[in-house]
């Protein structure tokens, strides 16, 4: 049977990055539906096929062009790169807004200070292409082995030194562990494959995907602020009041001397500038959640 070609093959990564980037799919009016078990997603748009695949596979099945496009980390696509369109950064993580990163680490009690201490040393890591590229650049030959998980734990017993992934740095710091340097920084990223992105169809329902997101990922932390206010108050309120790019304001019917007035601020700023503008004379004020913005 021939395949459709208007279908889009989407990886989503299992593991860490899985339920935040279901959220962002949500929030972007995308609702996916995994199962217990299922590696193969179903949503409410009929063009997707989903595959659920750990985001250390997910650059190889697109480079390959097994997979259309997916979302994985930019450190785990190093060993692909060359074979992947980079469509878009997407600003998240497992835990929080900050980047994950590829750390050189080794006991606080050890007498390493840079990475050219490590000449023929040992190193434990599970990102193995970062870690060749980055010994390769500074000079530094090193014993590399393949850790499956718990690297912590491995130093200084079996390895010299561990090359782990970190967002805060608060693991490392109750391991009594310390960073020598940051190999790397590492969002999430929409990647198509090239057979994809020369696809007409196929090119345009990504990049509606991707807009989409970023619209999503854009209104994060944000909230809609309504009011109304005495029009004479309007000048003073404007001049202190943040917005996305300039308030909108409007009559309101019946009262010549009343303005509607609706704006975007960050949602931590809401808390100070409410009672301030109830302080200005404003009424009727309301904050409201917001899923999208679409610049």
């Amino acid at each position: 049977m021939a395949e459709n070609p208007n279908k889009l093959k989407l990886a989503l990564p299992k593991g860490s990055l899985q339920e935040r980037t279901l959220d962002l799919f949500e929030k972007a009016g995308y609702n996916v539906y995994v199962s217990n078990r299922g590696l193969r997603p179903t949503s409410d748009d009929s063009d997707l096929d989903l595959y659920l695949i750990r985001a250390q596979e997910v650059a190889q099945y697109i480079s390959t062009g097994f997979i259309d496009c997916g979302i994985t980390g930019l450190d785990w696509a190093q060993g692909h790169i060359d074979n992947l369109v980079d469509m878009a950064e997407l600003p998240f993580s497992r835990a929080s807004n900050r980047p994950t990163k590829w750390v050189l680490v080794v006991p606080e009690d050890s007498p390493i200070q840079s990475v050219q201490d490590l000449e023929g040393k040992r190193i434990a890591t599970e990102g193995l292409d970062i870690t060749k590229r980055y010994l390769a650049e500074k000079g530094v030959n090193c014993d590399l082995e393949f850790s499956w998980g718990a690297t912590e734990v491995k130093v200084p017993d079996l390895v010299d030194a561990i090359v782990d992934v970190t967002e805060t740095g608060n693991s490392i710091r109750a391991n009594k562990l310390r960073i020598v340097d940051t190999l790397l920084s590492s969002f999430p990223h929409f990647y198509s494959s090239q057979q994809a992105a020369q696809n007409e169809w196929k090119k345009a329902k990504m990049e509606r995907i991707v807009m989409m997101l970023q619209g999503a990922m854009f209104a994060r932390d944000k909230v809609g602020l309504k009011l109304n206010l005495p029009k004479d108050k309007l000048d003073a309120v404007c001049d202190g009041l943040p917005s996305l790019r300039r308030p909108t304001v409007s009559p309101l019917l019946g009262e010549e001397n009343w303005v509607a007035l609706e704006t975007i601020i960050e949602e931590s700023v809401a808390r100070k500038i409410i009672p301030d503008l109830k302080e200005q004379g404003a009424e009727g004020i309301i904050e409201y959640p917001l899923n999208k913005i679409v610049l």
